[in-house]
């Protein structure tokens, strides 16, 4: 069975809204970070901290892509972006999906990319396990 998690850009986050190419670019974003890091330790933590390629369909243009883990321990990671109404308004999101056969390593890269962009972005992150961290401002 699937798991789910989802970024809420609620009332203090950096950005009310995220676009599919922000998405990709807040990725691509952690890629350098982490290839800095490698650089600066003198081995390849790009390639230990981001594992996988971004991968895109037809079917999902717009709406959805996913990241294709490279071996064993990594398989996939859904990432897709959109909007619910609520009775404050439109609450736009990001969900990050863990399909029928992701690893656990899949899991765990997936928290470990939302925790990322959660701080980054200041969004209310709601785990894969359902619990909630906030890391917009609050009063």
């Amino acid at each position: 069975m699937s798991q789910s998690a989802y970024l809420y850009f609620v009332e203090g986050s950096a950005v009310p809204s995220l676009t599919l190419d922000e998405l990709e670019a807040e990725l691509r974003h952690y890629q350098e970070q982490t290839a800095k890091t490698g650089e600066q330790l003198g081995w390849d933590y790009a390639g230990a901290a981001f594992p996988y390629t971004i991968e895109k369909k037809p079917e999902g243009e717009g709406v959805w892509f996913y990241l294709k883990g490279d071996g064993d321990r990594y398989k996939y990671i859904v990432m897709g972006v959109g909007k619910k109404q609520t009775e404050r308004g439109e609450l736009h999101y990001v969900q990050v999906v863990l399909p029928d056969g992701s690893t656990y390593g899949d899991k765990s890269k997936g928290n470990e990319f939302c925790k990322y962009l959660a701080r980054r972005l200041k969004a209310e992150l709601h785990l894969f396990n359902g619990r909630v961290m906030y890391f917009n401002p609050r009063k």
